[in-house]
């Protein structure tokens, strides 16, 4: 029985969350204090984690905006940023085969984020151009994926993260300061955004060791950071009582 429960633990920690030897280390011979066996574990376990919840971090803000009608208080510019640089993450990643546990959230929150541009424009009256969007975006990822691209080009693109995502968040702080309200900002995508941010430094020194890739989520988490500061001083602010009727 013991060994029927050691097989089915083994199946479901290797190679997952835990190599074969750390298994071994932890689970067979007992040593729980194996502090590189317990990184490794911590590590997988918070990537996957912030991957699964990735699925919803930015679910919140579709249903905010769809639910108004509206995408008031939302920089188009900065959403587009912000897609440039989780698209740098993800082919950067799928060039250089890293784990997904390591970088999966990206192309769920990619995927949302595109969503979130179509949206806005479609509450602009463009739907038409965010159609276009979509298509021209759909191809021109096509073609970063393929053998076609150069990996310097690939990494040139996630190195331009840097500069993306602080320029996509500091047009929406000055948005939301220049509103004196955050619109239809999700506080909860504000913040699940920001806590996914933090743990993905260590999570991507632990699992890929690269440099540019925990660079970015260092940056990302301070930038992530001022907006949510934001959220919390304008927390009682809403948009003007004419567009709350509106809705």
């Amino acid at each position: 029985m013991a060994a029927e429960a050691d097989q089915l633990l083994r199946r479901v920690l290797v190679p997952v969350l835990l190599p074969e030897k750390c298994y071994d280390q932890l689970f067979v011979q007992w040593d729980l204090l194996h502090v590189p066996c317990l990184k490794i574990l911590l590590s997988k376990g918070l990537g996957l984690a912030i991957v699964a919840g990735s699925l919803l971090v930015k679910l919140p803000q579709i249903l905010k905006i769809l639910g108004a009608k509206s995408a008031e208080g939302l920089s188009l510019q900065s959403a587009v940023l912000e897609l440039v640089a989780l698209t740098g993450t993800v082919v950067y990643s799928v060039a250089n085969s890293f784990l997904f546990s390591s970088w999966g959230e990206a192309l769920f929150l990619m995927l949302q984020t595109i969503t979130i541009c179509f949206l806005i424009m479609h509450f602009r009256g463009q739907t038409g151009k965010g159609a276009a969007f979509l298509a021209c975006y759909a191809l021109s990822l096509l073609v970063l994926l393929s053998p076609l691209t150069p990996l310097a080009v690939v990494t040139l693109l996630q190195a331009s993260n840097v500069p993306a995502v602080v320029v996509g968040k500091l047009l929406q702080a000055a948005t939301n300061y220049r509103n004196g309200h955050t619109g239809q900002l999700s506080a909860i995508t504000v913040f699940l955004l920001f806590g996914g941010s933090l743990t993905r430094i260590f999570t991507s020194i632990q699992e890929t060791g690269d440099p540019l890739m925990a660079g970015v989520f260092v940056v990302a988490s301070l930038c992530n950071g001022l907006i949510a500061a934001q959220v919390l001083f304008y927390w009682n602010t809403g948009p003007p009582h004419k567009h709350k009727k509106e809705q």
